[in-house]
C-alpha cells in the first residue's frame, strides 16, 4: 500500500471516521473530531504506522493532510 494510502487509513482510524471519508482537504479544526486530542492521537497513530519520530516543531505545523504528506516526504517516506 502507497504511503499516501496509509496516510489516509491513519487519519481516519484515529479521527474516528468513516472507512472511505475523503481526508485529502481535512485541515486541524475543520472537523469535531480534529481537536488537540484527536491532533495528538493522529500524531501517534503516524508515529506507529511509518516508524518515526516527529518532532515538536512539525507537530505544531502539522495541520492539514497536506501538510502530513509533507511531514512524511520530510521524514524519507517515500511512495
Amino acid at each position: 500500500m502507497r504511503h499516501l494510502d496509509r496516510l489516509r487509513v491513519v487519519f481516519r482510524s484515529s479521527l474516528n471516521l468513516p472507512e472511505g471519508t475523503d481526508v485529502d482537504g481535512l485541515e486541524y479544526r475543520s472537523i469535531p473530531q480534529w481537536d488537540s486530542l484527536g491532533h495528538m492521537a493522529l500524531i501517534a497513530a503516524m508515529e506507529n504506522e511509518f516508524d518515526i519520530m516527529i518532532d515538536t516543531d512539525d507537530m505544531i505545523d502539522m495541520s492539514s493532510f497536506d501538510k502530513a504528506v509533507r511531514l512524511l516526504e520530510k521524514q524519507g517516506v517515500a511512495a
